[in-house]
């Protein structure tokens, strides 16, 4: 495989992400969500994140959308607006190829330089023994597991919480 181009999600990469989602959505336990988003839900959702200035990047190999992660707010509440939530969802054929770990070091830098201080990594199925790796590859250090509060698959799931500081942490105040 080439190595993949990182570089900002637009619209037009939808269709894929949607396709990549699908897959994960139906057949994984990254997510708990149970039923696919069509691609109206996705564009509403790319758009809500692309409207508050939140970091959207994909994977292209050969002209080819075979990854995304992005950043989004951790939480609604105006106290957590410096802490964001990363995703990053791969083509099955893809993973442990490196490429999800391209992704997360270019949106650790990029959520940076927009001033968030905190990146929480909220991974579905304690059992994801990739993504717990690809996060602590970046300096993510386990912050706790929530036991089996995701029923997905007739079984009960974990989440695994994991945390990096950003830029200076919290050892500093932001100004607003």
């Amino acid at each position: 495989m080439s190595v993949p181009e990182i570089r900002s999600a637009t619209e037009a990469d939808l269709p894929a992400i949607t396709e990549i989602y699908e897959h994960a959505v139906r057949y994984g336990t990254a997510t708990f969500e149970l039923i696919p988003p069509d691609l109206a839900e996705m564009t509403r959702r790319f758009r809500v994140l692309m409207d508050s200035g939140f970091p959207y990047f994909v994977a292209v190999v050969e002209g080819r959308v075979i990854g995304y992660a992005y950043a989004g707010p951790y939480r609604p509440r105006p106290a957590y607006r410096f802490t964001v939530e990363n995703s990053i969802y791969l083509q099955p054929s893809t993973q442990r190829r490196g490429i999800g770990l391209q992704l997360l070091q270019r949106l650790i830098p990029e959520c940076e330089a927009r001033g968030y201080r905190q990146m929480i990594a909220v991974i579905g199925d304690s059992a994801n023994a990739g993504s717990i790796g690809l996060h602590t590859k970046c300096g993510f250090q386990m912050i706790g597991t929530h036991a089996n509060v995701g029923l997905k698959f007739g079984r009960w799931l974990d989440t695994v919480m994991m945390q990096r500081a950003l830029g200076e942490g919290g050892s500093t105040v932001p100004g607003d």
